[in-house]
């Protein structure tokens, strides 16, 4: 086929376009390989801050942050974040998705007693939508509701307009008790009903999808958005570490890092195991129809290989799954938001009876004590490769001065499988105390094309049996254990925002490769400035969350298959326009490589 001469030169334009943005692609190598496979009773000291510096960076158009934790006696895990003008501290909570504070509205009477700065209603931008959203299992379910409204949301020096978040002023969690003005859902989009609801009231019925993905960019998640933004972050991951701050009271902080790793902590020394997807049958996402054949994510949760408890193996649960989910298949929650580790009640109660002989499952009043020097191990088999749960965080005190007598109350029976909650395991604090973890969310409109993942590396040092022991002997030489709470540094997250990063999402890029694109700018304002053209209409609606079952999911990422199909279907006239948003979109090595061997191809 010979090709005419204009079209023959817009090739040739074309190579070299590639050629040249070869140079500065993201190699596929930098990204995770697919394959690799409750309350305690005590008391608190006076809170202190242990503040890490954020380490804020933006190179050619790429930003990076992070930010330490404050951490209630290990119960909950706080992050700074100002909305507006109104600094305050949020629960960090990867099990849910959707992000809510307390406002000056909220009384004693509907919310208790606040000990943190609630939202000022003189400030709210309503949206018009409302929302009540639900958490925990049978047992420990908490709800919250509020106003729907939008502001600009930093975090971690970087900031993004128009962010939705529910101004709460009922709820029955007690976070708002324990330090914290509401709660931070670092989940996916699938999962939140303040999204479900605004476009709802936006652009009608929720089925089908399509207007939940292609919103996703205005109306999704806080973290969500930030990561599907182009050209927003160094890398689409975000990782969180825990301190301990009982039995045996850590040197390091906590930290929430954004758009990239920790330093110090390389790709390739993490764990990559892919997150469990979920049917429409299953209560997961419902597919758009421009992309039919989909199945997306809708929690952080991954499959498990075993569950073991000092080196042997424990048996499967027998209890059966509920609504015809998959009944052998074992997968877990990783949870930031539950302060325990949570499993099926007869896999919990061999563990308790195993190492508390005279605990009694039957009897409430029976508690599995245990000799506090006493370490065990409790272990997830993960990617083929073992996760344990540091000793120090698998008991805790009876009560602050009694080093003697210990229980092991960190393993709890919950809900067994079933719509919308696939998971056997939810695994909480402890662990992730024991494990550093890293989430990759992928392509969220075409999973398929690059899945989300989940990075784990065990932070748990071989040593650990003899740390316990010594922090047991330190605490009988004291007369109690320590016990601290640290305050989220939010002096430090005041000063950072007033010169963060804003990154501003304008366009949803999946609709065509020819003729959508996804731009940032990226720019260094005053976070509380006036919000952008993309704040939601005020139109009059409500969503109950129960559970969490709303479907929606975007991304502002044109899929790499797709942009490259476009080069076999381009027209003449609009190469221009399509070269543009190849450089606009930073497409993979890969994809850039075969894409030149595509236009060599046609001039041969």
């Amino acid at each position: 086929m010979r090709l005419s001469p204009l079209l023959q030169s817009s090739f040739v334009i074309l190579f070299f376009h590639l050629t040249a943005t070869f140079s500065f692609a993201l190699p596929v190598s930098n990204f995770p390989n697919h394959d690799p496979i409750e309350r305690r009773a005590g008391g608190f000291d006076v809170p202190f801050q242990r503040i890490k510096t954020r380490s804020l960076s933006k190179r050619d158009g790429e930003v990076t942050g992070e930010i330490g934790l404050g951490d209630n006696s290990d119960l909950l895990y706080t992050v700074p974040i100002q909305l507006g003008s109104t600094l305050t501290s949020v629960h960090l909570d990867t099990g849910s998705s959707d992000l809510w504070v307390t406002t000056d509205a909220c009384t004693a009477a509907s919310c208790g007693t606040l000990t943190t700065p609630s939202y000022p209603m003189s400030s709210f931008n309503a949206s018009g939508s409302s929302v009540t959203m639900n958490y925990g299992d049978s047992t420990t379910g908490t709800n919250a509701s509020g106003p729907i409204g939008f502001e600009t949301a930093t975090l971690a020096g970087i900031a993004i307009q128009s962010q939705l978040f529910a101004a709460v002023n009922e709820t029955t969690n007690t976070v708002v008790q324990d330090g914290a003005a509401g709660i931070f859902g670092l989940g996916f989009p699938a999962g939140s009903d303040i999204q479900a609801a605004v476009v709802e009231a936006q652009s009608g019925p929720l089925k089908p999808t399509d207007n939940f993905v292609e919103d996703t960019y205005k109306y999704g998640p806080l973290l969500a958005r930030i990561a599907s933004t182009s050209d927003g972050l160094e890398d689409d991951v975000f990782s969180i570490s825990l301190q301990r701050s009982e039995i045996d009271v850590g040197n390091d902080n906590g930290t929430l890092t954004i758009g990239k790793l920790p330093d110090g902590v390389d790709n390739s020394s993490l764990t990559w195991v892919p997150v469990r997807l979920y049917s429409p049958s299953e209560g997961g996402l419902s597919p758009p129809t421009f992309a039919s054949d989909e199945v997306y994510p809708f929690r952080w949760e991954i499959d498990i290989d075993n569950v073991y408890l000092d080196g042997k193996l424990l048996a499967n649960s027998a209890v059966p799954a509920t609504g015809g989910v998959d009944n052998n298949r074992v997968s877990a929650l990783i949870d930031t938001g539950n302060s325990l580790i949570r499993g099926p009640s007869d896999v919990v109660d061999s563990i308790l009876t195993t190492v508390s002989p005279s605990y009694n499952p039957a009897s409430e009043n029976s508690l599995p004590v245990l000799d506090c020097t006493a370490a065990h191990t409790l272990a997830f088999q993960i990617g083929g490769k073992m996760f344990p749960v540091d000793p120090r965080d698998f008991i805790s005190d009876t009560k602050a001065t009694n080093t003697k007598t210990c229980q092991a109350n960190s393993v709890v029976a919950t809900d067994p499988p079933g719509v919308g909650a696939l998971f056997r395991w939810s695994l909480g604090d402890p662990f992730l105390k024991s494990t550093l973890v890293a989430f990759h969310y992928g392509n969220l409109t075409h999973p398929s094309v690059d899945p989300p993942r989940i990075g784990f590396m065990s932070m748990v040092p071989e040593n650990s049996d003899a740390l316990l022991t010594q922090a047991v002997e330190n605490a009988q030489n004291a007369g109690s254990f320590e016990t601290t709470s640290e305050s989220a540094p939010t002096a430090s997250a005041a000063a950072e925002a007033k010169s963060a990063i804003t990154i501003v999402p304008t366009a949803a890029a999946f609709a065509s490769a020819t003729s959508a694109s996804a731009t940032l700018t990226v720019s260094s304002t005053n976070p509380g400035s006036s919000e952008s053209s993309d704040a939601p209409q005020s139109t009059q609606s409500t969503s109950t969350g129960s559970p969490k079952a709303s479907n929606a999911a975007g991304s502002l990422r044109l899929d790499d298959g797709r942009l490259l199909l476009s080069l076999c279907q381009l027209k003449v006239e609009g190469l221009s326009n399509w070269m543009t948003t190849i450089m606009a979109t930073r497409t993979r090595s890969v994809v850039l490589s075969v894409g030149i061997s595509v236009a060599v191809t046609i001039l041969m």
